[in-house]
């Protein structure tokens, strides 16, 4: 089997959310959440952050975990990652976005397994289902469509499928929110999680490509692989997830880290 290295690439600087990797979440900074899951995972031969930020290196050595400090002229985080794995022997590189704090085995294990069982897949990534009307719509959350063979079809910000049917019975009906959650019902789409497996000279490549139209208008990189006629392999899976992008997601975030934190401590009470 391969070596697999996964790289959570955290810049301090974001437009929603400022110094994001740095953030408490029930007074631990989301980039140790963040490393400290992946490496429960047990699914890596290496961990890494790779940044170009003193403050989140430092923070990263002083809780234990690998940084390296990268160009600090990236465009983005898979040039961040790819520049750690050109230094690398690793077969597999796992992109971890840093805005995933409850990363669990459950969601990335399938998209690790894919790639080292076939080894015709260039790239691979993983989806989760939609069953809230918000979330359908909501254009921070990105969507994803695949074909039957479970390669994407297409990426959007936009509430893809249409459905139209759906939708117009929705408007019609007031069908609530409260129905359209239960796990019976077919998914309104399928929510995209950022977070990518690559081969390694497959993600050097990728990194040398320019920007292509599509990933322009949507700000999003992995149209740059289909528009290139390269594809990108959907694992599906049903675990919950949540991605800190904004001051709501913290929210959610801190809620549900002291959720959890309460129910440990009850189950330690004699």
């Amino acid at each position: 089997m391969g070596k697999v290295l996964a790289v959570i690439p955290a810049r301090y600087g974001s437009s929603r959310l400022p110094g994001k990797p740095l953030r408490s979440i029930d007074g631990k900074p989301m980039i140790r959440r963040v490393y400290e899951a992946a490496r429960a995972s047990g699914l890596f031969d290496a961990l890494v952050v790779a940044t170009d930020d003193a403050r989140i290196f430092d923070e990263v050595r002083r809780f234990g975990g690998e940084a390296r400090m990268t160009r600090s002229d990236h465009a983005s985080g898979t040039d961040r990652v790819a520049e750690v794995a050109a230094a690398s022997d690793a077969e597999i590189v796992v992109n971890i976005q840093g805005d995933l704090p409850f990363l669990s085995r459950a969601l990335v294990g399938p998209v690790v397994t894919a790639m080292l069982e076939n080894p015709t897949i260039p790239m691979a990534t993983v989806s989760v289902p939609i069953y809230e009307p918000a979330t359908w719509k909501n254009p921070n959350v990105v969507k994803v469509v695949s074909d039957e063979a479970g390669f994407a079809l297409d990426f959007s910000r936009a509430p893809i499928p249409a459905r139209r049917d759906q939708v117009a019975s929705d408007q019609g009906s007031g069908l609530s929110a409260t129905r359209l959650l239960r796990k019976d019902l077919t998914p309104l789409g399928r929510q995209h999680v950022g977070l990518y497996a690559y081969r390694r000279d497959f993600l050097l490549r990728f990194a040398s490509w320019p920007p292509s139209r599509l990933e322009r208008l949507e700000q999003l990189e992995q149209l740059r692989v289909l528009e290139r006629g390269e594809r990108i392999f959907v694992a599906e899976v049903s675990e919950s997830v949540i991605e800190v992008d904004t001051v709501e997601d913290l929210e959610r975030a801190q809620a549900l880290a002291a959720a959890s934190a309460g129910r440990e401590e009850g189950a330690g009470q004699p």
